[in-house]
């Protein structure tokens, strides 16, 4: 098992930035795609961006596409969502996802991970 931990959400105004983190656990970091989902109040776990296991290839949803940059550091076992220009529709509990996979392109869907986390709060207030 892979333990996940997100870190970096709070309260936040329109138009300001956030870096959340996903920290995991064990030397086997680099051997996993990564990705970030949120889920609001009433409303499905929605993709947000995944990261490759090299870090090569990265996808984003079209409702974050620009606004928002992942990124991952191996060596630290850790992936970072930087989210800039927030807006108060990324308000949601943000999930930290990992899995192992032999093709390494980063998936999109939620059943596709095995691994997740507690998730961290991000509010966009204004």
């Amino acid at each position: 098992q892979v333990q996940l931990v997100e870190s970096g959400g709070g309260l936040v105004q329109a138009g300001g930035s956030l870096r959340l983190s996903c920290a995991a656990s064990g030397r086997t970091f680099s051997n996993y795609d990564m990705g970030w989902f949120r889920q609001a109040p009433g409303k499905e776990r929605e993709f947000v961006s995944s990261i490759s296991r090299s870090g090569t290839v990265r996808s984003y949803s079209d409702s974050v596409k620009g606004r928002f940059t992942i990124s991952r550091d191996n060596a630290k076992n850790t992936v970072y969502l930087q989210m800039n220009s927030l807006k108060s529709e990324d308000t949601a509990i943000y999930y930290c996802a990992a899995v192992q996979t032999p093709a390494g392109l980063g998936p999109t869907r939620p059943g596709q991970y095995n691994y997740w986390g507690q998730g961290t709060q991000v509010t966009v207030s204004s």
